[in-house]
C-alpha cells in the first residue's frame, strides 16, 4: 500500500519531519520554503490528473456546446439550460453525494484499512442510484419548470427535451463517481486522466457522426453526451475490479448495512457542494425573464462555461487536497493536513489572478468558438469583467470545500453557503437586477457579493480550526465506521 508518508529530510541542514512522520514547526523562510516544495509536489503529483481528468470530463460538455452553438441561438441557449443548469445542478448534488465516499475512503487508506474501501464503493453506489431515481421528476418535468421559473416558452420546451435525453447521463453518475472517488482516495489518478482522454476523443468523435455526418442536431450531441458518460463509468467499474485486489474483495452483502449514517453524511455534501455549483449556474435561469432573454442568457451561458473551465481546474484541486487531509488525519499528522490547505490556498489564488489576466486580456475574442452571432460576442465582452472576478473569487472556495469534505466538516460549510448565497447573494442579485434595473450586470454583482461574503467566512473557518482536535475526531471515526464494516463477509 502507497501510504501518503512524509519522506525523510531532504534538507540535512533544515529539521523538517519529526519521529512521528509529521512536519516540526517551520521556522524560517527556508523551513517554510522546503515546505511549499513538498507539498506543492505531493498536491499535483494527486492533483494534476485528476485536474487533467475534470478538464476533460468538462470538455465532453462543452464539445457539446460548441456544436450546437454553431446550429442556432435558441438551440443553444437550450441545450445550455439543460447541460449547465439542470444538468450541473443534478452533477453538483450527485458529487456530492458521492463525497461522502471520499471522507471515509480517504480517512481509511490513511489509517490502513484498504479493505473497507470496496465496501463504501458499493453502499455508495446504492445511495447514488437511488438518488438518480429522486432526481429523476426534474428532469421529466424540466419544461414546466422552467416555465415556472419565468423561461421564455421557446427556449423551455426545448431545454426540457434535451433535458430528457439526458436523463441516460444522469444514471451513469451512480457508477461514475463511486468508482472515481474509490480511485482518487489511494492516489490511483493516472488511469483517471486517461479513461477522461479518451473519453473526450470519443465525445468530439459522436458528436462529429451525430451532428455534422448524419445530421440529427441537438438529438445527436444528447446522444453522444450519454454515450461518452456511460463509457467512462464503465471503464473507470472494470479497472476497480480487475486491477484493485486490495481495495475490491467482491460484492459484500454489507454494503446495505450502516446505510443510514453514510446517507447522512452523503446528503451534508451533497447540499454543500451543490449549494456551492447551483449558485453560479442559477444565473442563467434567473435572466430568463430580462429583456431580450435569448441573447441574455446566451451571452451568460457562454460566460459560465468559461468560468467552468476553471472550476473545473478547481474540482481537480478540490479533490486532490481532499485526499492530503483526509489521508494526513488518518496517518494522524495534524500539522500536516494544515501546511498542505495552506500551500494549497496560495497556488489557488495565484492561479485565480493568472486567470482573471487572460480573461479581461481576450474579452473582444472570448465567444468566437461558441457563436458567430455579432450581438452575442457583443454581450459576452460586456460581462468579461464580472467573469474575471467570479474566477479570482472561485479559486479560493474549491479548496476549503476540499478541506471540509477531507475533514469531515460538510454539514458547517453547508449552512454557511446556504446563507451568504441564498439568503444574502441571490436575494442583493435579484434586487440590483429587476428593481435597480441593472440587468443581468445587476444580478451577477449581486451573487458576487455573496461569494465574497463566503470567501471571507470559509478563509476564516480554516484559520480558526484546531487541526489536534480534526486528527482525534478522524480517529473516533474509523474506529467507528471500521470496526463495524471490517466483519463483512464477500458474497
Amino acid at each position: 500500500m502507497e501510504a501518503p508518508l512524509l519522506e525523510h529530510n531532504p534538507r540535512p541542514d533544515i529539521q523538517l519531519i519529526g519521529d512521528d512522520g509529521d512536519y516540526l514547526p517551520a521556522r524560517g523562510v527556508k523551513a517554510w520554503w522546503r515546505v511549499f516544495c513538498i507539498e506543492s509536489g505531493k498536491l499535483w503529483r494527486i492533483g494534476g490528473p485528476i485536474v487533467i481528468q475534470i478538464l476533460c470530463q468538462f470538455g465532453t460538455t462543452s464539445v457539446a456546446t460548441i456544436f450546437v452553438g454553431h446550429l442556432g441561438d435558441v438551440e443553444l441557449s437550450a441545450f445550455t439550460i439543460a447541460t449547465t443548469g439542470i444538468g450541473v445542478f443534478a452533477f453538483g448534488f450527485m458529487l456530492g453525494m458521492g463525497s461522502a465516499l471520499e471522507t471515509l475512503c480517504g480517512q481509511s487508506f490513511g489509517a490502513g484499512q484498504v479493505h473497507m474501501l470496496g465496501v463504501y464503493m458499493q453502499r455508495s453506489m446504492i445511495i447514488l442510484l437511488a438518488t438518480c431515481i429522486v432526481l429523476l421528476p426534474i428532469y421529466i418535468f424540466a419544461t414546466p419548470i422552467l416555465k415556472l421559473l419565468g423561461q421564455q416558452d421557446e427556449i423551455a420546451a426545448l431545454a426540457g427535451y434535451f433535458t430528457r435525453l439526458l436523463i441516460p447521463q444522469l444514471f451513469s453518475l451512480g457508477i461514475n463517481f463511486p468508482t472515481q472517488k474509490f480511485l482518487q482516495a489511494q492516489s490511483k489518478v493516472i488511469v483517471l486522466a486517461w479513461v477522461a482522454i479518451l473519453a473526450l476523443v470519443s465525445q468530439i468523435f459522436w458528436c462529429w457522426l451525430f451532428i455534422d455526418v448524419f445530421g440529427w442536431g441537438t438529438i445527436g450531441a444528447a446522444m453522444a453526451y450519454d454515450l461518452t458518460s456511460w463509457g467512462t463509468g464503465i471503464a473507470q467499474f472494470i479497472y476497480v475490479v480487475c486491477w484493485c485486489k486490495d481495495g475490491w474483495k467482491g460484492f459484500s452483502s454489507h454494503a446495505f448495512r450502516g446505510m443510514w449514517a453514510f446517507v447522512r453524511l452523503s446528503l451534508a455534501s451533497a447540499v454543500m457542494l451543490c449549494l456551492e455549483m447551483w449558485y453560479m449556474t442559477s444565473i442563467v435561469v434567473i435572466t430568463g425573464n430580462l429583456n431580450n432573454a435569448v441573447t441574455a442568457v446566451g451571452s451568460l451561458s457562454i460566460c459560465m462555461n468559461i468560468d467552468g473551465w476553471e472550476a473545473m481546474v478547481f474540482i481537480g484541486i478540490n479533490a486532490a487536497i481532499s485526499v492530503r487531509v483526509s489521508n494526513e488525519l488518518g496517518l494522524r499528522h495534524p500539522r500536516a493536513a494544515k501546511y498542505s490547505v495552506y500551500v494549497t490556498l496560495f497556488q489557488s489564488v495565484l492561479i485565480g489572478i493568472v486567470c482573471m489576466i487572460i480573461v479581461l486580456a481576450t474579452r473582444n475574442q472570448l465567444a468566437l468558438i461558441f457563436t458567430n452571432s455579432k450581438e452575442m460576442q457583443k454581450a459576452v465582452a460586456e460581462l468579461s469583467g464580472l467573469l474575471g472576478v467570479t474566477m479570482l473569487l472561485n479559486s479560493v472556495q474549491p479548496v476549503i470545500s476540499g478541506v471540509a469534505i477531507g475533514g469531515g466538516w460538510q454539514a458547517l460549510v453547508a449552512y454557511i453557503n446556504l446563507a451568504c448565497y441564498y439568503i444574502f447573494g441571490l436575494p442583493l442579485g435579484y434586487l440590483l437586477g429587476y428593481v435597480a434595473k441593472l440587468g443581468v450586470v445587476g444580478v451577477w454583482g449581486g451573487m458576487i457579493a455573496g461569494v465574497a461574503l463566503q470567501t471571507l467566512l470559509l478563509l476564516l473557518l480554516v484559520y480558526r480550526t484546531n487541526w489536534n482536535k480534526e486528527v482525534e475526531q478522524t480517529a473516533e471515526r474509523i474506529g467507528k465506521w471500521g470496526g463495524q464494516d471490517s466483519r463483512h463477509t464477500n458474497i
